[in-house]
C-alpha cells in the first residue's frame, strides 16, 4: 500500500521506501509484507513500514485504559481490576495533585502539562477538576517544555509534570527555552530516584546532576509528604525564574512517623490543603546533637533519605556513648544553604551527605563549596558522600534497590562506624609515605 492516497508521498520525497498504513493485528497480511520488504527492497534503500495497532488489542480493560496495563501486578482477568495492597498513607503523586488543585482554585492562571503520563504524574486528577487548564501533549517532552515556556511568557503559571527520567529527553529545551530566558516554569519530577520494578530505564537518578549545573534554577527535594506540600507551594510562589520539585515513587510516611522521627506533627493528623512558602535556599536541622561527646558526626540529607538518616543517627547514639550525630535536611540543591553547610563543617569531625541520586549531584555541590572555602585545608574534617553508585540498577523492589545502592539505614550506620574507626586509629602520614598503598577499584558503599 503505497503512494499519495495513503500519505506516503512525504516520506518517499525524503528518500524512504514507504509502505502503509498496515493493520498491525492482521498477521496474515503483515508477515508477507515484511517478507517482501526483506527480499525485494534494495539494502541501500531506507524503509518506513507504517503499522497501526490498538493498545491492549483483544482485552477490553486494557484497550479502555490509555495509560495503564503497560505492566501489571496480579489482576482479575474477568474485570481487569488489579489487586493492589491498600495503603494507609497517600501516594506522593496524589499529594502533589491535591496541592496543585488547591492552588489552582484560587488562581485561574495555574495550568498543568504532562507528556503522555497523566495517571503517573497526578495530572489526570487535576484534569478532572480543571479540564480546560490541562494539556497532555503525548510522548513529546521537548514540546511540553517549550509549550510551558510559551505559557509562562504569556503570564500563565505552568506546572510541567514529567517523570525525572523522561525530562532528559527535553534537556535542550530546559536550558535554552526556559532557564536561559529565566521563565517561571515549575517542573514537577515524579519518580525521582529508584523506581522498583520499572527498572533501569525509569530510574530518575540523574536530575540533581543535570539540573544542578544550570544557572537560574531553584531545585527542591522534599523529604516527605508534608515537605512536598510546602515545596509545591514554594514553587508556585517563584515568579523570577524556573524551579523544580523532585520526589520519589511511593507513599508518604504518615502522621506517626512524621511526628516521632522528624518531629513535624500534623494538625489533626492531616496534611494541610496549602503549604507554607519556604525561605529559598534554607535547610533545617532535624536532629540536634545529644550533648558533649568526644566525636561529632553530621549527616546532611536531601530528599527521601532523611528518615533513614535520623534512624541511623539514633542507632549510632545508642551504640556509641562517645559519638553524637546530628541530622540536617538541606531541602534545596540550588541555592545551597551555605550557612548550614559551614556550621556543620565547623562543628563536626565527620560530615556525610546523602541523596537518592547519582554522582555529580548534591554531594558534589557541597564538596565544591567546602573546597572553595578551604574547609578541607585544615585536615580536621572527614567528608563523604553517599550516592547511587555509578551503575545501572536492574528491576526489583525499591527496598532491594536501596540495598544495592547502599543508601538505606544499615549502610549509613556502617559508613559512620567505618569513619569513626578511622579517626580512632588515625596515625599521621606524609603523602610520600602512602605511595606504596594500593586502592581497590571495586565499589563498596562502606568506604
Amino acid at each position: 500500500v503505497r503512494g499519495m492516497a495513503t500519505g506516503g508521498t512525504l516520506f518517499e520525497e525524503l528518500g524512504f521506501y514507504y509502505v502503509g498504513p498496515v493493520d498491525a493485528h492482521d498477521l496474515d497480511n503483515l508477515v508477507p509484507i515484511l517478507a517482501n520488504i526483506r527480499d525485494n527492497v534494495p539494502v541501500t534503500k531506507p524503509v518506513l513500514l507504517h503499522v497501526k495497532s490498538i493498545k491492549g488489542k483483544g482485552y477490553p480493560p486494557a484497550e479502555a485504559a490509555s495509560d495503564k496495563y503497560h505492566g501489571v501486578s496480579k489482576f482479575d482477568v474477568g474485570t481487569g481490576k488489579q489487586k493492589v495492597t491498600v495503603q494507609k498513607t497517600p501516594s506522593l503523586t496524589s499529594v502533589f495533585a491535591n496541592t496543585l488543585i488547591n492552588i489552582a482554585e484560587s488562581d485561574r492562571n495555574v495550568c498543568a502539562i504532562t507528556a503522555a503520563m497523566p495517571g503517573g504524574t497526578g495530572i489526570d486528577k487535576f484534569g478532572r477538576r480543571f479540564p480546560k487548564r490541562t494539556y497532555d501533549v503525548g510522548i513529546a517532552e521537548q514540546h511540553a517544555v517549550t509549550f510551558a515556556a510559551g505559557m509562562a511568557v504569556e503570564g500563565l503559571a505552568p506546572f510541567c509534570a514529567i517523570y525525572s527520567t523522561f525530562l532528559q529527553r527535553a534537556y535542550d529545551q530546559v536550558i535554552h527555552d526556559v532557564a536561559l530566558q529565566r521563565l517561571p516554569v515549575r517542573f514537577i519530577l515524579d519518580r525521582a530516584g529508584l523506581v522498583g520494578n520499572d527498572g533501569a530505564t525509569h530510574h530518575g537518578t540523574f536530575d540533581l546532576a543535570y539540573l544542578g549545573c544550570l544557572p537560574n534554577m531553584v531545585i527542591m527535594a522534599p523529604s516527605d509528604e508534608l515537605e512536598l506540600v510546602h515545596a509545591v507551594e514554594t514553587s508556585y510562589s517563584i515568579s523570577s525564574g524556573p524551579s523544580a520539585v523532585r520526589y520519589p515513587r511511593g507513599y508518604g510516611y504518615g502522621a506517626d512517623v512524621l511526628h516521632e522521627v522528624i518531629n513535624t506533627p500534623l494538625v489533626n493528623g492531616e496534611l494541610p490543603a496549602r503549604g507554607t512558602v519556604m525561605e529559598i535556599g534554607k535547610g533545617r536541622t532535624v536532629k540536634p546533637h545529644r550533648g558533649s561527646t568526644k566525636y561529632r558526626v553530621a549527616i546532611l540529607s536531601i530528599g527521601s533519605r532523611l528518615v533513614d538518616s535520623v534512624l541511623a543517627a539514633r542507632d549510632i547514639d545508642r551504640m556509641y556513648p562517645d559519638v553524637s550525630v546530628t541530622v540536617a535536611d538541606a531541602r534545596f540543591l540550588k541555592p545551597l544553604d551555605k550557612q548550614l553547610i559551614d556550621q556543620l563543617a565547623n562543628e563536626n569531625d565527620i560530615l556525610i551527605t546523602i541523596e537518592e541520586g547519582s554522582i555529580g549531584g548534591f554531594g558534589s555541590h557541597v564538596q565544591q563549596h567546602l573546597t572553595d572555602e578551604g574547609f578541607l585545608d585544615r585536615g580536621t574534617l572527614r567528608l563523604r558522600s553517599i550516592v547511587i553508585p555509578d551503575i545501572y540498577i536492574e528491576a526489583g523492589t525499591q527496598k532491594e534497590q536501596y540495598e544495592i545502592a547502599g543508601i538505606s539505614q544499615p549502610f549509613i550506620v556502617k559508613k559512620i562506624e567505618t569513619l569513626i574507626d578511622k579517626i580512632k586509629n588515625y596515625k599521621p602520614k606524609r603523602a610520600i609515605d602512602i605511595k606504596e598503598e594500593t586502592y581497590s577499584t571495586n565499589y563498596s558503599p562502606y568506604q
